[in-house]
């Protein structure tokens, strides 16, 4: 491909991915991380999960990480999400080198700008959905007033503002999920980084759950999915696919989806 067909946002990421080390990317940039590297010893074993990992992601971008089982994508999705750190390269969050950091300041990096969403929802059971969104809130010494106030409004941004009061046995799957974002959107995150979110739920309300993020994203929340479901990730702008510790391909959704119309699993490396 020439220069001057390179679509000009893979222009600009691939510029921000080879500044000079420690050099701060520009602030619309949510995520630049730079020849990231994860290494684990398993039993005198070394396991090179990541081998230098280049990708940028503009705020406001919705995303999905895809990649067979061994891929490095869950490994990715905990750096990040600031649950673990690299072996070697930059990782930039929202202007910080969280890479650098130690684990008491990586935690309040990590309580402040990223939201998290899980297949398994965790939810208090014996507690409303008001008081289940409420939790992040608690731990942040934020006034009862105010959190009940902030709950409200995340449950309305996930139409379940007149579910409030009920508990999770009172709530379908697709309504327990959706607290569960409500609650990872508390906190006006910087990144919402959601883990297969439909890994239980049947298709129907997966695509029930689809929409909502779907509707986040064009509100303006960052969304980052990491999924081994074609359909699901074909609901993301950009799908980022990883291979053997490596970025294997990075595209917008209409490439994407025409894969996924040619050829289905085998097109795009899926077991």
């Amino acid at each position: 491909m020439h220069t001057d067909e390179i679509p000009l946002s893979a222009t600009a990421e691939r510029k921000v991915v080879t500044q000079a080390a420690g050099e701060a990317p520009e602030k619309d940039w949510v995520i630049v991380a730079r020849g990231l590297k994860r290494e684990y010893d398993m039993g005198g074993e070394i396991v090179r999960a990541l081998r230098g990992v280049d990708v940028a992601i503009r705020r406001n971008e919705y995303v999905a990480i895809m990649g067979p089982s061994g891929s490095g994508k869950s490994t990715l999705m905990n750096l990040i999400g600031c649950l673990d750190t690299p072996n070697a390269g930059e990782y930039w969050l929202s202007g910080d080198l969280v890479s650098s950091m130690a684990d008491d300041e990586l935690a309040r990096v990590r309580n402040r700008e990223i939201g998290f969403v899980f297949q398994t929802f965790n939810l208090l059971p014996r507690a409303t959905a008001l008081h289940n969104v409420e939790l992040p809130l608690v731990y942040a010494g934020v006034s009862a007033d105010e959190r009940k106030q902030r709950a409200r409004a995340a449950l309305e941004r996930v139409q379940l503002g007149d579910r409030v009061t009920h508990r999770p046995n009172e709530l379908s799957g697709g309504q327990r999920q959706r607290v569960a974002i409500a609650r990872a959107l508390v906190n006006e995150p910087s990144i919402l980084l959601a883990d297969e979110p439909t890994g239980n739920l049947d298709s129907t309300t997966s695509e029930e759950i689809m929409r909502v993020f779907e509707e986040l994203a064009s509100q303006g929340q960052t969304v980052i999915m990491v999924t081994h479901e074609p359909d699901i990730a074909r609901h993301a702008r950009r799908v980022i696919m990883l291979r053997d510790g490596l970025i294997e391909s990075d595209e917008r959704r209409e490439k994407f989806s025409e894969k996924l119309q040619t050829g289905g699993h085998a097109a795009i490396g899926l077991k």
